[in-house]
């Protein structure tokens, strides 16, 4: 398995995007504390599994361990996009792989020149379930989610 220095994940939920960025060193010490996170879509109480989420990440300060979290609304999807490029490109001398919601593969795609050696994009679909990079989605599934939720309310 290669090793990446950072990890980048990109994602959507209804009119909400957004990302979060990881450095390495500390995947490894979150991985143990987002053992039980599942896409939301999987949870048959799904209220219940969000507000259990919720509280998680709270209690156990999941955010903290990110670079860097952010949620807008799709319009603003080029603006975020930019935002990452921006990272990959003041790291460049540092491996990072990223994984991209589906949906918005092509259009950040047709941003990015950067497939070079040190950057590997991905789409979401193609994360091995129950992988490291997997699970480190969820937490960006599962925010997205949180935050959906809140405007719903």
């Amino acid at each position: 398995m290669k090793e990446f220095d950072y990890y980048i994940f990109i994602d959507y939920s209804e009119n909400l995007i957004g990302y979060n960025i990881i450095e390495r060193e500390r995947m490894i010490k979150l991985l143990p504390r987002i053992s039980k996170f599942r896409h939301y879509k999987e949870s048959r109480n799904r209220k219940i599994y969000l507000n259990h989420i919720k509280n998680t990440i709270k209690r156990d300060g999941i955010r903290t361990y990110f670079e860097k979290i952010r949620i807008v609304g799709m319009k603003d999807n080029i603006g975020l996009f930019v935002e990452v490029l921006e990272f990959i490109k003041k790291h460049e001398n540092c491996i990072i792989f990223v994984s991209i919601d589906d949906f918005q593969f092509r259009t950040f795609m047709k941003l990015v020149n950067i497939l070079d050696n040190k950057t590997q994009v991905v789409k979401e679909s193609k994360l091995k379930k129950g992988s490291t990079e997997y699970q480190l989605s969820l937490v960006l599934d599962n925010l997205l989610n949180i935050e959906r939720r809140k405007d719903v309310q």
